[in-house]
């Protein structure tokens, strides 16, 4: 492949990609500086890169992305207030949960491993070998990954409707009694 090849290819591509980053990363410029830094990289081995390049360059972006995350610091931040919600607390009816921002907020709390298979799998419709490939593991890793990303997701409690909150309080009330 020649270097005009890789122009194509950026020109074809880039939106998706930087789809793909801002899914993994949950940030415009963060996304944007992921899908150039991994096109950076992609340049310099474009000579080289057989078959699929759009695969290549999204196992470059999450490998980038995981090494991003490694070298950031994880702990936890001191906030005001307590995530967990307190006892009997309930959303009102009034208010109307924006259920986009829930799941954003779900995927955040998800292992960067995790989040990359969820954001592979079912947001890029990737199939499991598909994702093993670019994630350089196997596909066992790929289903053991998703179970375990859709079994965090089910119990996130911010993706709960309102009338499993509404079922609990009755709970709540019936074993008060």
């Amino acid at each position: 492949m020649n270097h005009a090849s890789f122009d194509d290819f950026v020109a074809s591509r880039s939106t998706r990609l930087l789809r793909t980053a801002y899914l993994l990363t949950h940030d415009r410029a963060l996304a944007e500086d992921l899908v150039q830094t991994s096109l950076s990289k992609a340049w310099f081995a474009w000579g080289r890169i057989e078959g699929q390049p759009e695969a290549y360059v999204r196992r470059i972006m999450v490998n980038t992305y995981s090494s991003w995350w490694r070298r950031r610091w994880n702990g936890e931040e001191a906030t005001a207030e307590l995530p967990e919600c307190a006892a009997g607390s309930r959303r009102p009816d009034d208010v109307r949960v924006d259920e986009r921002t829930d799941l954003w907020r779900a995927l955040e709390r998800l292992p960067k491993r995790q989040r990359a298979v969820v954001v592979l799998r079912f947001y890029e419709d990737l199939s499991e070998a598909e994702t093993a490939e670019i994630m350089q593991c196997s596909v066992g890793t790929v289903k053991s990954q998703a179970s375990r990303a859709l079994a965090k997701l089910r119990i996130d409690p911010s993706l709960r409707p309102a009338c499993d909150d509404e079922r609990d309080g009755e709970r709540d009330e019936e074993r008060a009694r």
